[in-house]
Protein backbone atom coordinates (compact mmCIF):
# COMPACT_ATOMS: atom_id res chain seq x y z
CA UNK A 1 0.00 0.00 0.00
CA UNK A 2 1.34 3.56 -0.80
CA UNK A 3 1.17 6.69 1.44
CA UNK A 4 -1.70 8.07 -0.52
CA UNK A 5 -3.53 4.58 -0.28
CA UNK A 6 -2.45 4.19 3.60
CA UNK A 7 -3.78 7.82 4.53
CA UNK A 8 -7.09 7.34 2.96
CA UNK A 9 -7.39 4.15 4.20
CA UNK A 10 -7.10 5.38 7.64
CA UNK A 11 -9.14 7.95 6.88
CA UNK A 12 -11.66 6.29 5.73
CA UNK A 13 -11.88 4.67 9.01
CA UNK A 14 -12.72 7.74 10.96
CA UNK A 15 -15.31 9.07 7.83
CA UNK A 16 -13.44 12.28 7.62
CA UNK A 17 -14.16 14.91 5.54
CA UNK A 18 -12.31 17.72 3.87
CA UNK A 19 -11.92 20.58 5.40
CA UNK A 20 -10.03 24.11 5.45
CA UNK A 21 -6.58 24.44 8.48
CA UNK A 22 -7.16 26.12 11.52
CA UNK A 23 -4.59 26.04 13.84
CA UNK A 24 -5.04 28.19 17.35
CA UNK A 25 -3.40 28.36 20.35
CA UNK A 26 -4.74 28.01 23.57
CA UNK A 27 -8.18 26.26 22.00
CA UNK A 28 -7.78 22.64 23.23
CA UNK A 29 -10.67 21.66 24.73
CA UNK A 30 -11.30 18.06 26.58
CA UNK A 31 -14.61 17.53 26.10
CA UNK A 32 -14.51 17.70 22.02
CA UNK A 33 -17.74 15.26 21.00
CA UNK A 34 -16.79 12.31 18.93
CA UNK A 35 -17.09 13.64 15.13
CA UNK A 36 -15.15 16.55 16.35
CA UNK A 37 -12.43 14.04 17.76
CA UNK A 38 -12.05 12.37 14.08
CA UNK A 39 -11.84 15.77 12.18
CA UNK A 40 -9.81 17.65 14.50
CA UNK A 41 -5.91 17.05 15.77
CA UNK A 42 -4.49 18.22 18.61
CA UNK A 43 -0.66 18.81 18.96
CA UNK A 44 0.96 19.84 21.86
CA UNK A 45 4.17 21.12 20.25
CA UNK A 46 7.42 23.53 20.96
CA UNK A 47 6.90 26.97 19.83
CA UNK A 48 8.92 27.43 17.28
CA UNK A 49 7.58 24.63 15.17
CA UNK A 50 3.73 25.97 14.79
CA UNK A 51 4.86 28.69 12.23
CA UNK A 52 4.59 26.79 9.11
CA UNK A 53 1.45 27.36 7.62
CA UNK A 54 1.45 26.02 4.01
CA UNK A 55 2.81 22.90 5.58
CA UNK A 56 -0.41 22.86 7.55
CA UNK A 57 -2.72 23.75 4.54
CA UNK A 58 -1.18 21.18 2.88
CA UNK A 59 -2.17 18.38 5.53
CA UNK A 60 -6.08 19.27 6.14
CA UNK A 61 -6.28 19.84 2.45
CA UNK A 62 -5.01 16.33 2.02
CA UNK A 63 -6.66 14.58 5.04
CA UNK A 64 -10.00 17.00 5.81
CA UNK A 65 -7.95 17.27 9.36
CA UNK A 66 -8.25 20.69 11.51
CA UNK A 67 -5.21 20.77 13.04
CA UNK A 68 -4.70 22.60 16.71
CA UNK A 69 -1.88 23.39 18.88
CA UNK A 70 -0.82 24.28 22.34
CA UNK A 71 2.68 25.51 22.52
CA UNK A 72 5.70 25.56 25.18
CA UNK A 73 9.21 26.20 25.99
CA UNK A 74 10.50 23.46 27.59
CA UNK A 75 9.89 19.65 28.48
CA UNK A 76 9.06 20.29 31.97
CA UNK A 77 6.40 22.68 31.42
CA UNK A 78 5.09 20.07 28.66
CA UNK A 79 5.62 16.92 31.23
CA UNK A 80 4.20 18.67 33.82
CA UNK A 81 0.86 19.40 32.44
CA UNK A 82 0.42 15.61 31.09
CA UNK A 83 1.26 14.49 33.98
CA UNK A 84 -1.34 16.87 36.11
CA UNK A 85 -3.87 15.44 33.59
CA UNK A 86 -4.07 18.65 31.49
CA UNK A 87 -3.21 16.97 27.83
CA UNK A 88 -6.86 14.98 27.12
CA UNK A 89 -7.53 16.59 24.24
CA UNK A 90 -3.69 16.03 22.62
CA UNK A 91 -3.36 13.23 20.52
CA UNK A 92 0.62 14.17 19.45
CA UNK A 93 3.43 15.37 21.54
CA UNK A 94 6.68 16.14 20.78
CA UNK A 95 9.20 15.12 23.44
CA UNK A 96 12.69 15.41 23.53
CA UNK A 97 14.88 12.39 23.77
CA UNK A 98 15.37 11.40 27.28
CA UNK A 99 12.11 12.59 28.29
CA UNK A 100 10.57 9.81 25.49
CA UNK A 101 12.33 6.90 28.30
CA UNK A 102 10.76 8.92 31.15
CA UNK A 103 7.20 9.17 29.72
CA UNK A 104 7.37 5.37 29.04
CA UNK A 105 8.29 4.92 32.50
CA UNK A 106 5.36 6.59 33.55
CA UNK A 107 2.65 4.84 31.31
CA UNK A 108 1.89 8.12 28.79
CA UNK A 109 3.03 7.29 25.53
CA UNK A 110 1.58 4.57 23.78
CA UNK A 111 3.57 2.01 21.88
CA UNK A 112 4.02 3.16 18.04
CA UNK A 113 2.21 0.26 15.82
CA UNK A 114 5.19 0.31 12.37
CA UNK A 115 2.46 -1.22 10.32
CA UNK A 116 0.45 1.92 10.31
CA UNK A 117 3.78 3.91 8.97
CA UNK A 118 5.03 4.62 6.29
CA UNK A 119 8.35 5.99 5.77
CA UNK A 120 10.38 5.16 8.71
CA UNK A 121 13.08 3.15 6.58
CA UNK A 122 13.62 6.26 5.23
CA UNK A 123 15.38 7.72 8.61
CA UNK A 124 19.01 7.67 8.47
CA UNK A 125 20.74 4.12 10.09
CA UNK A 126 21.58 6.16 13.65
CA UNK A 127 17.35 7.58 14.03
CA UNK A 128 16.03 3.85 13.32
CA UNK A 129 17.58 2.16 16.63
CA UNK A 130 18.53 5.42 18.72
CA UNK A 131 19.51 4.56 22.13
CA UNK A 132 17.12 6.62 23.66
CA UNK A 133 14.10 4.28 21.96
CA UNK A 134 15.47 1.26 20.74
CA UNK A 135 13.82 0.46 17.17
CA UNK A 136 11.50 3.72 17.53
CA UNK A 137 8.99 1.48 19.54
CA UNK A 138 7.62 4.36 21.32
CA UNK A 139 8.71 7.84 19.29
CA UNK A 140 9.74 8.77 15.99
CA UNK A 141 12.26 11.61 15.53
CA UNK A 142 11.29 14.71 13.97
CA UNK A 143 14.15 16.53 13.81
CA UNK A 144 17.28 17.21 15.70
CA UNK A 145 20.43 19.58 16.43
CA UNK A 146 22.59 20.85 19.19
CA UNK A 147 22.80 23.51 21.99
CA UNK A 148 25.19 26.91 21.66
CA UNK A 149 25.13 30.36 21.66
CA UNK A 150 23.65 32.92 19.01
CA UNK A 151 25.95 35.91 19.24
CA UNK A 152 25.66 39.52 17.77
CA UNK A 153 28.68 39.68 15.39
CA UNK A 154 29.02 43.25 14.61
CA UNK A 155 29.56 43.35 18.61
CA UNK A 156 31.21 40.86 19.65
CA UNK A 157 34.02 40.17 17.37
CA UNK A 158 35.75 37.35 19.28
CA UNK A 159 32.85 34.16 18.84
CA UNK A 160 31.97 32.39 22.16
CA UNK A 161 33.74 29.46 21.64
CA UNK A 162 32.93 27.47 24.66
CA UNK A 163 31.40 28.11 27.65
CA UNK A 164 33.33 29.67 29.98
CA UNK A 165 33.63 33.05 27.98
CA UNK A 166 30.31 33.58 29.64
CA UNK A 167 32.06 33.77 33.11
CA UNK A 168 35.57 35.41 31.19
CA UNK A 169 33.33 38.02 29.86
CA UNK A 170 30.08 38.18 32.33
CA UNK A 171 31.53 42.16 32.87
CA UNK A 172 31.21 42.88 28.95
CA UNK A 173 27.82 41.07 28.82
CA UNK A 174 26.13 42.37 32.01
CA UNK A 175 22.84 41.79 31.42
CA UNK A 176 22.98 41.39 27.89
CA UNK A 177 23.55 37.57 28.03
CA UNK A 178 20.36 34.95 28.76
CA UNK A 179 20.43 31.21 29.67
CA UNK A 180 18.06 28.16 28.85
CA UNK A 181 15.20 27.89 30.63
CA UNK A 182 16.02 24.62 31.21
CA UNK A 183 17.17 22.73 33.81
CA UNK A 184 19.45 20.18 32.30
CA UNK A 185 20.70 22.16 29.72
CA UNK A 186 21.81 25.10 31.95
CA UNK A 187 23.24 22.44 34.29
CA UNK A 188 24.69 19.85 31.42
CA UNK A 189 26.62 23.61 29.84
CA UNK A 190 28.37 23.76 33.07
CA UNK A 191 29.09 20.61 33.86
CA UNK A 192 30.76 19.91 30.33
CA UNK A 193 32.70 23.34 31.25
CA UNK A 194 33.60 21.93 34.46
CA UNK A 195 34.85 18.85 32.79
CA UNK A 196 32.30 16.42 33.62
CA UNK A 197 29.39 14.68 31.85
CA UNK A 198 26.19 16.26 30.80
CA UNK A 199 24.18 13.30 32.47
CA UNK A 200 26.49 13.54 35.74
CA UNK A 201 24.40 12.15 38.80
CA UNK A 202 27.07 13.01 41.45
CA UNK A 203 26.41 15.64 44.06
CA UNK A 204 29.54 17.39 44.21
CA UNK A 205 29.86 17.70 40.67
CA UNK A 206 26.70 18.92 40.57
CA UNK A 207 27.15 21.29 43.16
CA UNK A 208 30.16 22.69 41.46
CA UNK A 209 28.06 23.32 38.98
CA UNK A 210 25.70 25.18 41.20
CA UNK A 211 28.25 27.26 42.40
CA UNK A 212 29.58 28.96 39.19
CA UNK A 213 25.74 29.17 38.14
CA UNK A 214 25.13 31.93 41.08
CA UNK A 215 28.41 33.36 40.59
CA UNK A 216 27.10 33.76 36.57
CA UNK A 217 23.34 34.70 37.45
CA UNK A 218 23.84 38.20 38.86
CA UNK A 219 24.99 39.16 35.19
CA UNK A 220 22.44 37.13 33.65
CA UNK A 221 19.63 39.25 31.74
CA UNK A 222 17.20 35.44 32.74
CA UNK A 223 16.64 32.29 32.16
CA UNK A 224 14.65 32.42 28.73
CA UNK A 225 13.84 29.75 26.11
CA UNK A 226 11.70 32.10 24.02
CA UNK A 227 11.83 35.81 24.46
CA UNK A 228 15.54 36.10 24.09
CA UNK A 229 14.87 35.70 19.92
CA UNK A 230 13.23 39.42 20.09
CA UNK A 231 15.45 40.87 22.55
CA UNK A 232 18.60 39.75 20.13
CA UNK A 233 17.22 41.20 17.24
CA UNK A 234 16.10 44.51 18.89
CA UNK A 235 20.09 44.73 20.43
CA UNK A 236 19.17 43.99 24.08
CA UNK A 237 20.88 41.30 24.24
CA UNK A 238 24.35 40.08 23.11
CA UNK A 239 24.73 36.33 23.52
CA UNK A 240 21.92 33.70 24.17
CA UNK A 241 22.09 30.25 24.76
CA UNK A 242 19.63 28.44 22.68
CA UNK A 243 18.95 25.46 20.57
CA UNK A 244 20.76 25.47 16.76
CA UNK A 245 17.03 25.19 15.03
CA UNK A 246 16.01 28.58 16.39
CA UNK A 247 19.61 30.08 16.14
CA UNK A 248 19.68 29.38 12.53
CA UNK A 249 16.29 30.86 11.65
CA UNK A 250 17.05 34.28 13.38
CA UNK A 251 20.89 34.06 11.14
CA UNK A 252 18.62 33.85 7.96
CA UNK A 253 16.53 36.83 8.99
CA UNK A 254 19.90 38.78 9.93
CA UNK A 255 22.81 38.23 9.46
CA UNK A 256 24.87 39.75 11.66
CA UNK A 257 23.80 37.30 14.17
CA UNK A 258 25.55 33.86 13.83
CA UNK A 259 25.57 30.46 16.04
CA UNK A 260 28.66 28.58 18.10
CA UNK A 261 28.77 25.00 18.87
CA UNK A 262 31.14 25.07 22.50
CA UNK A 263 34.02 23.71 20.89
CA UNK A 264 34.12 21.43 24.35
CA UNK A 265 31.30 19.72 23.49
CA UNK A 266 27.50 20.03 23.74
CA UNK A 267 23.91 18.09 23.99
CA UNK A 268 23.14 16.26 20.90
CA UNK A 269 19.34 16.62 21.06
CA UNK A 270 16.18 15.06 18.69
CA UNK A 271 12.58 16.23 18.99
CA UNK A 272 10.17 13.18 18.59
CA UNK A 273 7.11 12.53 17.89
CA UNK A 274 4.73 10.54 20.55
CA UNK A 275 0.70 8.68 20.79
CA UNK A 276 -0.75 10.04 24.16
CA UNK A 277 -2.25 7.03 25.56
CA UNK A 278 -5.28 9.20 26.45
CA UNK A 279 -5.34 10.05 22.58
CA UNK A 280 -8.59 11.08 21.05
CA UNK A 281 -7.27 10.61 17.72
CA UNK A 282 -5.18 8.10 17.41
CA UNK A 283 -5.91 7.51 13.73
CA UNK A 284 -5.11 11.22 12.69
CA UNK A 285 -2.09 11.00 15.15
CA UNK A 286 -0.30 8.22 12.44
CA UNK A 287 -1.64 10.24 9.41
CA UNK A 288 0.09 13.49 10.85
CA UNK A 289 3.74 11.19 11.50
CA UNK A 290 3.23 9.85 8.32
CA UNK A 291 2.80 13.85 6.34
CA UNK A 292 5.89 14.66 8.41
CA UNK A 293 7.87 11.16 7.28
CA UNK A 294 7.56 12.13 3.41
CA UNK A 295 10.64 12.88 2.62
CA UNK A 296 10.00 15.88 0.25
CA UNK A 297 7.84 17.41 3.32
CA UNK A 298 10.62 16.40 5.33
CA UNK A 299 13.44 18.76 3.09
CA UNK A 300 10.53 21.73 2.98
CA UNK A 301 10.71 21.53 7.09
CA UNK A 302 14.26 21.67 6.23
CA UNK A 303 14.53 24.61 4.07
CA UNK A 304 11.77 26.87 5.33
CA UNK A 305 12.25 26.36 9.17
CA UNK A 306 15.93 25.13 8.84
CA UNK A 307 15.62 21.93 10.98
CA UNK A 308 17.82 19.46 10.71
CA UNK A 309 16.19 16.05 9.25
CA UNK A 310 16.89 12.65 10.17
CA UNK A 311 15.23 11.05 7.00
CA UNK A 312 18.04 10.30 4.95
CA UNK A 313 15.38 10.49 1.81
CA UNK A 314 14.51 14.15 2.59
CA UNK A 315 18.56 15.21 2.90
CA UNK A 316 19.47 13.95 -0.20
CA UNK A 317 16.96 16.45 -1.81
CA UNK A 318 18.23 19.27 -0.10
CA UNK A 319 20.69 21.54 -1.75
CA UNK A 320 24.46 20.59 -1.44
CA UNK A 321 24.63 24.04 0.64
CA UNK A 322 22.40 22.73 3.40
CA UNK A 323 23.82 19.70 3.24
CA UNK A 324 27.14 21.31 4.03
CA UNK A 325 25.85 23.98 6.72
CA UNK A 326 28.28 23.07 9.68
CA UNK A 327 25.75 24.81 11.94
CA UNK A 328 22.53 22.85 10.62
CA UNK A 329 24.63 19.51 9.80
CA UNK A 330 27.55 19.79 12.28
CA UNK A 331 30.82 17.69 11.01
CA UNK A 332 32.15 14.43 13.09
CA UNK A 333 34.37 15.78 14.59
CA UNK A 334 31.93 18.13 16.44
CA UNK A 335 29.36 15.72 17.31
CA UNK A 336 32.21 13.10 18.80
CA UNK A 337 32.30 15.69 21.30
CA UNK A 338 28.22 15.75 22.30
CA UNK A 339 26.10 13.95 24.70
CA UNK A 340 22.94 13.25 25.03
CA UNK A 341 20.77 14.34 27.93
CA UNK A 342 19.58 10.70 29.45
CA UNK A 343 17.17 10.38 31.91
CA UNK A 344 18.98 10.64 35.57
CA UNK A 345 16.47 8.89 37.67
CA UNK A 346 16.49 9.80 41.10
CA UNK A 347 19.16 12.73 40.80
CA UNK A 348 16.77 14.38 38.95
CA UNK A 349 15.02 15.29 42.22
CA UNK A 350 18.68 17.08 43.06
CA UNK A 351 18.57 18.63 39.75
CA UNK A 352 15.56 20.30 40.67
CA UNK A 353 16.35 21.36 44.44
CA UNK A 354 19.17 23.14 42.95
CA UNK A 355 17.59 24.36 39.95
CA UNK A 356 14.97 26.04 42.54
CA UNK A 357 17.64 27.23 44.34
CA UNK A 358 19.29 29.26 41.73
CA UNK A 359 16.74 30.97 40.01
CA UNK A 360 14.46 31.67 42.95
CA UNK A 361 17.78 33.56 44.59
Amino acid sequence: MNRRNLIKALLSLSGLSLAGCGWKLGNVRANATTSEQRDQLYLYTWTQYADDKELLKTFTAQTGIKLFADLYESNDIMQAKIQAGGGGAYSVIYPSDYVVQKMVEKGLINEIKHNLLIGVDNLFPQFQNPPYDPNNRYSIPFTWGTTGFIYNSEVITTPPDDWDYLWKNREKLNQKMTLLNDTREVFGGTLKMLGYSYNSKNESELKQAYEKLKELKPSLAGFDTDAWRNKILAGDLLVAMCYSSDAIKLTKENPKLQYAIPKSGTSLWTDTLAILKSAPNPTGAYAWINYLLQPEVSAQLSLRQSLATPNRAAFEQLPKQIQTKPTLFPKEEVLAKCERLSPIGEAEEMYERYWTQLTSA
